[in-house]
């Protein structure tokens, strides 16, 4: 039998468990290792699996999500200070107020390269900052940035954007009467 991916967290296969309702209990006490063997334990058994951003259908995409490299680490420790190096010289260029002289650039050219090189990691904070930032650009007439996000942290990102809005109290005032004093209500 295949073993789960050593890319897999336990925080993962939590989130895993969580979000495609599977039929497994854990404590949050379970080591990787425990969780990994109770993972092992229901790919023997029938299970449903519900809609889900993973786009897992099946006990087969599930195998293969999981026994395969987590395609949120793809990135080794070395590639991922590189990206977020570029990231940095990136928002340091933003925020000279996009003076090309006050950056390590040479071009604008090379700015436009090296975002193309890390949009595609957009799960980094950063590098949807550069992004945001450079789409603000003027020397980069009808250019958008976008980066790509995987589900997982769109879903995040979504969440965290609904809890942020906030709900603004409507004022009333009303003009005082001799019968009617100044009333203020915040709804």
């Amino acid at each position: 039998m295949n073993t789960i991916h050593k890319s897999h967290s336990k925080n993962d296969l939590i989130d895993i468990i969580n979000h495609l309702n599977l039929p497994i209990i854990f404590s949050h006490q379970d080591n990787k290792k425990d969780i990994q063997d109770k993972f092992k334990n229901l790919l023997s058994e029938k299970f449903e699996i519900k809609d889900n951003y993973y786009n897992i259908k099946n006990k087969d995409g599930l195998k293969k999500y999981i026994f395969n490299q987590n395609p949120k680490k793809l990135l080794t420790t070395k590639e991922k200070n590189e990206v977020m190096n570029i990231a940095k010289f990136i928002i340091n260029y933003a925020k000279a107020g996009y003076d090309i002289n006050m950056s390590k650039y040479n071009n604008h050219q090379e700015i436009k390269d090296d975002l193309d090189y890390i949009k595609q990691f957009g799960d980094i904070p950063s590098v949807r900052r550069c992004c945001k930032l450079l789409n603000e650009d003027l020397n980069f007439p009808g250019s958008q940035f976008k980066p790509l996000i995987s589900p997982q942290v769109q879903k995040t990102l979504d969440d965290k954007k609904i809890t942020k809005t906030s709900h603004l109290s409507n004022l009333k005032i009303r003009f005082a009467t001799p019968e009617n004093p100044i009333i203020v209500y915040f709804d």
